[in-house]
C-alpha cells in the first residue's frame, strides 16, 4: 500500500525491473491490474480510461508530434478537447513563459536540443492542469549537464504548480534531491518509504542501506564476538579479519547478537583521514587506487579480502600502496541481522 499526499512530489525508485514504471503505468490506466485498488482524489479510478483520469504522463522519449510547431505540439490536447482559440493561445503561453520556451513556439522539434524537447513534453502536460503528474524517467536520454538543468526546472515548476507529481527513476542521485518522499522498491515490493534524510541515516534494511547513497555504503557480514573483554565486530572469511570494536550505542545494539551473524555498514563519508572524536575507531588499510574529484576524493581502501571506500571532503591525495589509517565514526554506523537483512535497532 501506498498513499501519495495532495501536492507531494512522490519519486518512485529502484534497479531495473523492479516494477516502477508498470506501477506508474497502472497509476495512469496503460497496464490493467490484477488485484487492489487505485484512487485518485479519493475515488476509484480502476474502471476510469486513462483520458478521463486527470492525469498527463512525460515520456523518457518524449513523443512529440514531429510535423508540428512547439505551439501546435502544446496545444493539441486542448485542440481535441475542444477549447476557444483564444483560451488555447493564453494558456500555451503561460505555459511557454514558465518553462523558458516563449522564443521558439514556432519552431519544429527536429531544430530544438534534448533539452528543449523535454521541456515542450512538460508544457504540454501542464497546459491540460491535470490533478497528477506522472514522469517516467524524463531526464535519462539527457546529457549530465542538461539533467542538472531540468531536474531544477522540474522542482521549480512542482513549488509553482503545487500539483501532486510522480516520478519514476533509477538514479538515487537524481530521488534524493527532487523527492519530498521517496520509495524504494525492489522486485516489485516497497522496501521503504521516507523522505530523503531519514532514507539516509535510517535504511531499514540491507537494500536501502546499499542503495541509497553515493558512493554506496561499506557492508560488511560477520559475527559479534568477545575480544580481551570487548564486544567486537568481526569481519568472516579471511585469516586476518578485520575487528571492529562495539563501542558507544554500537555495543548496545551488538549485545543481543553475541555470536551471531551480522552485518556491519557505514557509509564513506564516515570514514575520515584524522580523528575528530574521541569515539572514532581507527583501522589500518592500503590504498587500492583514489579517485580525485576536486572538491572530494573517493579513496579505495583494502586490508586482505576486504574492501571498503572511503570519502574525503576537500583535496587529497593518497597514492596507490600508500598506508591509509581511516577512522570510523561508530555513531554513523549501522548493523543489520544477516538473516532477515532487517536493521538492528
Amino acid at each position: 500500500n501506498l498513499e501519495i499526499k495532495d501536492g507531494e512530489f512522490m519519486v518512485l525508485v529502484g534497479p531495473s525491473g523492479c516494477g516502477k514504471s508498470t506501477t506508474l503505468r497502472m497509476i495512469a490506466g496503460l497496464e490493467k491490474i490484477t488485484d487492489g485498488t487505485i484512487e485518485i482524489g479519493g475515488s476509484d479510478v480502476n474502471e476510469v480510461e486513462p483520458k478521463n483520469r486527470g492525469i498527463a504522463m512525460v515520456f523518457q522519449n518524449y513523443a512529440l508530434y514531429p510535423h508540428m510547431t512547439v505551439f501546435e505540439n502544446m496545444a493539441f490536447s486542448l485542440k481535441l478537447a475542444g477549447k476557444d482559440k483564444a483560451f488555447i493561445r493564453e494558456t500555451v503561453k503561460q505555459a511557454a513563459a514558465t518553462l523558458g520556451l516563449d522564443q521558439i513556439l514556432d519552431r519544429k522539434p527536429q531544430a530544438l536540443s534534448g533539452g528543449q524537447r523535454q521541456r515542450v513534453a512538460l508544457g504540454r502536460a501542464i497546459v491540460r492542469n491535470p490533478k497528477v503528474f506522472l514522469f517516467d524517467e524524463p531526464l535519462s536520454n539527457l546529457d549530465a549537464k542538461m539533467r542538472v538543468q531540468m531536474r531544477t526546472e522540474i522542482i521549480r515548476l512542482h513549488t509553482q504548480l503545487k500539483t501532486t507529481m510522480i516520478y519514476v527513476t533509477h538514479d538515487q542521485v537524481e530521488a534524493m534531491t527532487m523527492g519530498d518522499r521517496i520509495c524504494v522498491m525492489r522486485d516489485g515490493v516497497i522496501m521503504q518509504v521516507a523522505d530523503p534524510l531519514t532514507l539516509y541515516r535510517e535504511p531499514q534494511n540491507l537494500f536501502v542501506a546499499g542503495f541509497i547513497g553515493s558512493p554506496p555504503m561499506n557492508l560488511l557480514t560477520g559475527r559479534i564476538q568477545r575480544r580481551r573483554e570487548e564486544l567486537c565486530f568481526v569481519e568472516e572469511g579471511d585469516s586476518e579479519p578485520l575487528v571492529i570494536p562495539m563501542r558507544g550505542k554500537m555495543e548496545k545494539l551488538a549485545t543481543p547478537y553475541l555470536n551471531k551473524r551480522v552485518v556491519f555498514g557505514i557509509r564513506p563519508e564516515h570514514l575520515n583521514s584524522a580523528i575528530k572524536d574521541p569515539s572514532h575507531i581507527a583501522a589500518s588499510f592500503n590504498v587500492e587506487f583514489a579517485e580525485q574529484m576536486g572538491a572530494e576524493s573517493i579513496i579505495h581502501l583494502q586490508a586482505g579480502s576486504h574492501r571498503l571506500t572511503a570519502r574525503l571532503f576537500g583535496e587529497h591525495f593518497h597514492p596507490a600502496g600508500e598506508r591509509f589509517t581511516a577512522f570510523l565514526d561508530l555513531e554513523k554506523a549501522h548493523l543489520f541481522d544477516a538473516e532477515p537483512e532487517k536493521v538492528i535497532s
